[in-house]
């Protein structure tokens, strides 16, 4: 296993200098391993350097990734689903390759989802930011959207964890509703992934779209905005929850537990949108119709399944990845959230200081909507 003793060294200096630059409470996730990781403490105070806004962070929202990211998850060695690896997680471990399969930059602050006011911009920043209410692209492509190299606040780079975060300026977006902080906060990575998956999937009025996992935070966002473009929705989802998922608007609820091939038919679906993969993968593609496209940005069930190549090629199937989020995306999000087209799913909120409660609970699934984390005023 590599030495990455170097890189702690260089962040926990970050975090343990002695000047006299202001402080702030965040979370710092220490290393791969169980909730202890998490370390709620005082840190300095973030500057915006150039091309940079400082963000007063108002709300920051709870996803799978950044529990994936601290148990090393991305590894390509790890192949159970997030909670057997969360039921396993324990002393602090290294795992070399468990950001996405490459070092995860310990110790620093996670956070994907910001919801945060602007309260200081880099000189070189054109127009007037300070007071804006903003939404952060938590995805961001620094070569340019002709090149699928991307990095992600809060597992590349210091994210919403905290009471204040910088950004770059390109990265932000202002956002004009009446939707509570904490409602914004759990749009930027479910929602965002979501949209990534049905632009990729280029989903339309005429598609018959089958989405897994519907009641997670990726998937009610997904059943959202496939029924916005006018499409017809069955989603799968587990009993408790299937009135919520009905309430957004679904043309079928299945059970979770279903034989899906009886339910739904072979050939029968134009699109798979699927964020649960593991043991209920196998029927997916047999559900599609020939040259039906099947996208997932996920794998909460397990990222090992079983694959008949067959009903691949046969049908001239397009298997879609989705990580890197597409130019349109955000703004997007952005425009069906002030036309009041798409609405938040807000479960709960907890202080930033309860992360590891909310962490917990999140991984319980026994919500329906997003966790919001609230910093210190």
């Amino acid at each position: 296993m590599p030495d990455l003793s170097y890189l702690k060294k260089i962040n926990r200096a970050r975090f343990d200098a002695d000047n006299d630059r202001p402080t702030m409470k965040a979370v710092i996730t220490t290393a791969n391993g169980g909730y202890e990781m998490l370390d709620y403490r005082e840190v300095p105070r973030p500057e915006a350097g150039p091309g940079e806004l400082l963000l007063k962070v108002l709300a920051a929202g709870v996803n799978n990734t950044e529990i994936n990211t601290r148990l090393g998850w991305y590894s390509s060695s790890v192949t159970a689903g997030t909670e057997q690896a969360a039921a396993g997680s324990g002393e602090e471990t290294e795992v070399a390759d468990g950001g996405w399969n490459e070092a995860t930059p310990f110790p620093f602050i996670q956070g994907t989802d910001c919801c945060g006011e602007v309260v200081t911009q880099a000189g070189d920043v054109d127009g007037d930011w300070v007071g804006k209410r903003v939404l952060v692209r938590a995805c961001m492509r620094l070569n340019g959207f002709e090149s699928l190299e991307n990095i992600w606040m809060a597992s590349d780079f210091d994210g919403a964890f905290a009471q204040y975060v910088k950004v770059p300026a390109s990265e932000v977006f202002a956002v004009d509703c009446d939707w509570s902080d904490a409602e914004l906060a759990t749009i930027p990575c479910a929602y965002g992934t979501a949209e990534n998956m049905v632009h990729r999937a280029a989903v339309g009025a005429d598609d018959h779209v089958l989405v897994t996992g519907a009641s997670g935070g990726v998937g009610s966002a997904v059943v959202q905005l496939a029924r916005r473009r006018g499409a017809r929705v069955s989603a799968v989802v587990g009993h408790a929850k299937q009135d919520a998922v009905a309430g957004l608007g679904v043309d079928r609820v299945i059970d979770r537990g279903a034989d899906l091939l009886r339910e739904v038919g072979e050939n029968s679906v134009d699109v798979v949108i699927d964020n649960v993969a593991g043991p209920g993968f196998e029927p997916l593609l047999k559900l599609l119709l020939r040259g039906g496209r099947y996208a997932s940005s996920g794998a909460i069930a397990g990222p090992m399944v079983n694959m008949d190549m067959r009903d691949f090629y046969l049908k001239d199937l397009r298997l879609i990845g989705c990580t890197a989020w597409d130019e349109p995306v955000f703004p997007n999000l952005v425009g069906y959230i002030e036309r009041g087209e798409i609405r938040p799913l807000l479960a709960k909120t907890f202080a930033l200081e309860n992360i590891a409660e909310a962490q917990r609970e999140f991984l319980r699934k026994e919500h329906f909507g997003n966790f919001v984390l609230i910093p210190p005023g």
